[in-house]
């Protein structure tokens, strides 16, 4: 009996994972050492029937890459696409980064993470070296969102103001979560209209409340899976704590994305497998789940017609 249920919940993780999307994945090359790089990952995914996958390098913007793929590899059902992060490597806030990325089809621009204030007192605290620290680079500085007076600065606003133009998505990084409200509150005076809270589970200093009252605002709030799966060296939290931030957000505000693509822990595929699993073990519906690894992602990052697509095969 055991097993039979077993395989019954295997083919329903099949099932909801068809048009999935990993908005946030960390696949190669990189300056870190990457278990898979983006054309390896894009074949594995599209086994699974996944309409897109985004991918995010904590130094440069993968765009190039990403159309590459799509000229090159016509016959893979996941479509590539990329990010950039606001590091030092490309300049802080650099508005012609951000409109190069975005006039490649680039989907998301985030705030600073490795070079986040908040990233480097984190970082201090000891609770574990992130995986792309720069060792091989000079340390990183500090890239500040904020002035001394707890003011957005003007090269943050000239970002939000391209950001908007191309309609792209705006995800908060690493900065702290009292920096990602005044962000939000800005860049949504400026236009934006695709916001979202990255990984509120961990680094950024995110409780509950800011959970739920990011999500009243219209942003999205995405959870890396690999933080909450047993045998993940990421882990952090567990199902109790993805419980209570869904709750917090709200299943129609929430976003599964893997996180991975670092050697020595789980796949991309395996973890959104797993972390599916987990959230049907929660009590959240096939649709629920489906529509937390799939359709708020879409809708985050305007691409429901890739979901559409997948889905028609």
């Amino acid at each position: 009996m055991s097993t039979k249920v077993s395989k019954d919940i295997e083919a329903r993780i099949d099932d909801i994972l068809i048009g999935a999307i990993d908005p946030h994945v960390h696949s190669g090359p990189s300056i870190a050492t990457r278990a898979i790089d983006h054309l390896e990952l894009a074949r594995m995914l599209s086994a699974a029937r996944f309409a897109a996958v985004i991918t995010k390098d904590h130094d440069y913007s993968g765009v190039i890459a990403a159309t590459m793929i799509a000229s090159h590899h016509p016959e893979l059902i996941t479509k590539v696409y990329s990010s950039i992060v606001l590091n030092n490597v490309v300049g802080g806030f650099n508005p012609y980064a951000v409109e190069h990325t975005a006039a490649m089809g680039g989907k998301t621009v985030y705030m600073p993470t490795l070079a986040a204030e908040n990233h480097l007192r984190w970082e201090k605290s000891g609770t574990w070296v992130h995986p792309a620290s720069t060792q091989k680079m000079r340390p990183a500085s500090a890239v500040p969102v904020l002035d001394s007076s707890g003011q957005i600065l003007d090269e943050v606003k000239e970002v939000l103001d391209v950001i908007a133009k191309n309609d792209m998505a705006l995800a908060s990084g690493h900065i702290h979560i009292s920096e990602t409200w005044k962000v939000f509150d800005e860049a949504k005076k400026r236009g934006v209209k695709r916001l979202i809270l990255t990984h509120p589970e961990e680094i950024v200093d995110a409780s509950l409340n800011d959970v739920k009252g990011i999500a009243a605002m219209g942003a999205f709030v995405e959870h890396s899976l690999c933080m909450f799966l047993e045998g993940s060296k990421f882990k952090v939290a567990g199902p109790d704590d993805m419980r209570k931030l869904i709750d917090a957000a709200g299943v129609e505000q929430t976003i599964m994305c893997s996180d991975l693509g670092q050697p020595g822990v789980f796949t991309p595929l395996e973890g959104f497998r797993l972390g599916a699993k987990m959230c049907l073990d929660l009590g959240f519906t096939d649709d629920e789940v489906h529509q937390m690894v799939s359709t708020n992602a879409a809708r985050a990052h305007s691409l429901e017609a890739d979901v559409a697509r997948v889905k028609a095969l």
